[in-house]
């Protein structure tokens, strides 16, 4: 080999590659066309869909493949592709029973604290076959335990609910099978195990299944289930369990279904069919000779716009030829809805052994513009995928009230028979921003001279004024945020001159919340033989009677007054004077308050294995935040010391400090908390 060999330079090619980034990576010609046909393909699926009206629809006779929504990935796309290429719609296939699935994906429901609520309102009484409540039951266990699971699903990033509303469910044998049948099957086209507990409802006219899934798959990896798997693919697979145990749907069964419908105050499956067969609104139901099968169908479309024109929602032109009102479906649901309202309200006065007239019910859509006081009589959730609540509520004005859309924090110790407060938004001015307004000199607040004010003053609890002007610091910068203070510099604040104004309104815009108290968990016949302060006893010493219905709660009220008053004379809270006026104990309400407190306390103190110790007026209660008891005079909380406890009058600021150190000063009957600089001063 010459000396040129050796120092010859000899490349050696390897494979091909780019030293591009990762993120910015070129890729060949076919992974381009790959990318492009599935956005083409994508495309064309959502155009099928919007021109279809939807996934699984039909229009004009002809039958729509499914939306093309989330197919490309998703546990479930495989089945929903398989129903695509076979075009094997089943649930809209004759004979097909009908089944109504409603689902829900819930983000944090763990962390959130709506999976613990939920869970309880699904299982709350009156929702089992027997008036019982709920039994929650898994695939393998018929009583599940609910806080395993939910512990299970703590930290998934979202749970999944469903509702499965069989139209024959109460024909089929046992509705636990047939759900643990239908989970089985999802879990086959999902290709996974899954986390998940049912409970079975029978308090309505339909019976329904709630399934509550965790969000996790059997690798615990986040589950993700194919959008139109969710929309159509679960009811496919529970409608067809529903057919196989009880058959396919015959004609002669179907048309009764129908017929059924036709003198119905509610969207029906005739309504939509006449909708969806409406040309501009005008529907042409002229008699064909040749026709002779969709004779019945015709007469049976005629009888039903004869119910709507009645209605005002539909009106014959000519022999034959209807034209449907605009407004006809969203009147027919609202109808539906009401009508579904005012049969609620008249199972739960009759579970109660009561009769109202249905012209006496009134249903709020919002917070009610007066006051209502009454008695809870029913308690469930407004949206049954949802959290939030819906009570119903005999008030003493003689009339039952329907409030929805309430936080269930708000009425977690409200029970059946409790006697409730709601009413509108709380619209009074805040105490700091009226403090705020009167410190300001030329429209101008100064934090220093509001200072040097409350030392002068010397009425400031515990003496940390530095912490009570922060709090009105921190309460101008919140307003500050909305538009309506304005930050001159670290001691000067500008205000408008409208300001308390601006910042109730503010307020209520933010927090148009349902005001809500609890006036006493107890209903009127404990509170009729109680030892405590109840709510009677504070209408016989304040409003009386006066507001009281003479029928209804209200006069049921007005009878435990007068049970309540002979209570208290016969124990010697009250006498009964020569001209036949009663006359109550000085300050009863506070020497009842404080007999129960006392009797609870030493109840209490045999359990504890410590001494109660009754805290007096202008005292610093200090300790450990151990509890709460509800007692007929209210709901008190237990602090506790290494060697004594005490019970205070409960504020619902206090819930999350259960277990720590907490310090308050009674004042006037109630305790003016103090929970550290960074909550403010007293709470």
């Amino acid at each position: 080999m010459s000396s040129d060999d050796d120092n010859r330079f000899r490349p050696k090619p390897g494979r091909v590659r780019s030293d591009t980034p990762k993120a910015g990576q070129a890729k060949s010609f076919l992974s381009k066309v790959r990318k492009v046909t599935r956005q083409q393909q994508a495309a064309s699926g959502r155009s099928r869909s919007a021109k279809g009206g939807g996934s699984g629809r039909a229009a004009k006779g002809k039958s729509v493949v499914a939306s093309g929504r989330g197919v490309q990935r998703g546990r479930g796309a495989a089945f929903m592709r398989a129903r695509n290429l076979s075009n094997g719609w089943s649930h809209r296939q004759p004979g097909s029973r009908r089944v109504i699935v409603k689902s829900r994906s819930v983000r944090a429901a763990g962390r959130s604290g709506k999976a613990t609520a939920h869970l309880r309102y699904i299982q709350r009484d009156g929702t089992a076959r027997d008036g019982e409540r709920g039994r929650l039951y898994s695939a393998g266990e018929d009583r599940a335990n609910g806080d395993a699971f939910l512990n299970r699903g703590k930290d998934d990033r979202h749970q999944f609910r469903f509702i499965v509303s069989p139209e024959d469910a109460a024909d089929l044998s046992d509705l636990t099978g047939y759900t643990r049948e239908l989970m089985a099957q999802v879990e086959g086209d999902l290709g996974t195990k899954l986390d998940w507990v049912a409970v079975n409802h029978h308090n309505t006219g339909h019976p329904h299944v709630h399934v509550i899934v965790n969000g996790r798959d059997a690798l615990g990896e986040d589950l993700v289930i194919n959008g139109d798997y969710l929309a159509g693919g679960i009811r496919e697979r529970a409608s067809a369990l529903a057919t196989l145990e009880l058959g396919p749907v015959t004609e002669i069964e179907q048309r009764r279904k129908l017929m059924a419908e036709i003198d119905q105050d509610r969207l029906t499956r005739i309504d939509r069919a006449m909708i969806a067969e409406a040309d501009d609104r005008f529907i042409d139901l002229r008699h064909e000779p040749d026709d002779l099968r969709g004779q019945s169908d015709r007469t049976m479309r005629l009888r039903r716009l004869r119910k709507l024109r009645d209605m005002g929602l539909a009106t014959e032109h000519a022999p034959g030829v209807w034209e449907l009102s605009e407004r006809l479906e969203p009147t027919l649901r609202d109808m539906g809805e009401r009508g579904d309202i005012i049969r609620t309200m008249q199972k739960a006065l009759g579970a109660e052994g009561a009769e109202r007239d249905p012209m006496s019910f009134e249903i709020h859509d919002a917070a009610p513009a007066t006051s209502i006081t009454g008695r809870v009589i029913d308690k469930h959730l407004t949206d049954e995928l949802g959290e939030s609540l819906t009570l119903v509520v005999d008030g003493i004005d003689g009339r039952t009230h329907h409030v929805a859309g309430i936080d269930p924090a708000r009425v977690e110790d409200a029970r059946i028979g409790s006697v409730i407060e709601i009413g509108p938004p709380d619209s009074a001015v805040r105490p700091s921003d009226r403090a705020i307004a009167g410190m300001a000199e030329d429209y101008i607040y100064r934090p220093s001279r509001h200072l040097e004010q409350a030392r002068f003053d010397g009425r400031v609890p515990g003496g940390d004024y530095e912490g009570f002007v922060d709090a009105h610091v921190r309460r101008l910068e919140a307003l500050r945020r909305a538009g309506i203070a304005e930050r001159i510099d670290a001691d000067q604040w500008r205000i408008p001159e409208d300001f308390e104004a601006r910042a109730t309104a503010h307020d209520a815009g933010r927090n148009a919340r349902i005001n809500i108290r609890i006036l006493s968990t107890f209903d009127l016949e404990r509170q009729i033989g109680s030892d405590g302060a109840t709510w009677l006893d504070r209408r016989l010493v304040g409003a009386g009677a006066s507001d009281l219905s003479a029928a209804g709660f209200g006069d049921q009220v007005r009878e435990a007054m007068e049970r309540r008053r002979e209570t208290l004379i016969d124990r010697g809270d009250a006498i009964r004077q020569t001209d036949g006026r009663i006359a109550y104990r000085r300050n009863l309400i506070a020497t009842l308050q404080e007999r129960e407190v006392a009797s609870t306390g030493a109840a209490l103190a045999q359990e504890r294995a410590k001494p109660f110790r009754a805290a007096a007026d202008g005292e610093t209660v200090a300790g450990t935040f151990a509890g709460t008891v509800q007692l007929s005079s209210g709901k008190f909380a237990i602090v506790e010391k290494s060697q004594e406890f005490t019970l205070v009058p409960w504020r619902p600021v206090i819930d999350r400090q259960l277990g720590r150190e907490v310090a308050g000063i009674m004042q006037g009957g109630s305790v003016s908390w103090q929970l550290g600089r960074q909550r403010g001063l007293g709470i």
